[in-house]
């Protein structure tokens, strides 16, 4: 990540189908998303998100408040105590506090009916699986990478294809998962991430909907 954080605040504020005229930007926050939910923040990433500038004219408005807020709480964060925070929500003993999976979320049960779905639609997608990576693919960081990378590659995947795929792998679920980080008891920073999340996948049922 470069200065996702800063670019994607800039034009996703206003919760607006407007506000995303360029869909960089809408990658640019699907690849924050899946960031800082992939592993514990580092320091660099902290630094970047303290540089986040929401202008006045939109600080009013939910989406930049969740943005505001979490650069307060990048400004408060220390990367040692946010590896604890991050085992607890997410790893745990056994488990973490949250399941972070579409399957979990869907049927109640991990590796279930959704994934074997999932793997088939990225497959056709022409995306494979990385050998160094141990999740599976319906973690919601890996989600939102995938979201990331179908709409920068939207010259090669028509934007129904886009829109379908967060229909039939993120947006029936992943709202609930990030309400449920805003209350996780475990949650301090990130709980400013579940509120980004949940602001802008609002935005994206609107943009994708008023696009069908």
């Amino acid at each position: 990540m470069t200065d996702r954080a800063s670019s994607a605040a800039k034009t996703v504020l206003d919760g607006g189908v407007e506000a995303t005229a360029d869909d960089a930007v809408r990658a640019n926050t699907y690849s924050l998303l899946a960031t800082l939910l992939a592993k514990t923040p580092s320091q660099e990433i902290l630094d970047l998100l303290k540089q986040i500038d929401v202008p006045a004219e939109a600080s009013t408005t939910q989406m930049a408040a969740s943005w505001q807020a979490l650069r307060m709480a990048a400004e408060r964060a220390r990367v040692d105590e946010l590896a604890d925070e991050y085992q607890d929500l997410f790893i745990g003993v056994g488990r973490g506090e949250l399941m972070p999976y579409g399957s979990w979320y869907t049927t109640g049960f991990l590796m279930d009916r959704p994934l074997t779905v999932l793997r088939e639609d990225l497959a056709a997608l022409g995306f494979e699986r990385q050998q160094e990576v141990y999740e599976p693919e319906d973690h919601v960081a890996a989600l939102c990478e995938t979201m990331g990378m179908i709409i920068r590659a939207s010259e090669e995947i028509p934007f129904a294809t886009q829109r379908k795929f967060f229909g039939d792998h993120l947006g029936h679920w992943v709202g609930r998962f990030f309400e449920d980080l805003q209350n996780a008891k475990s949650a301090r920073f990130y709980r400013t991430v579940g509120q980004l999340g949940e602001q802008f996948i609002m935005f994206e049922k609107r943009y994708l909907g008023m696009l069908a």
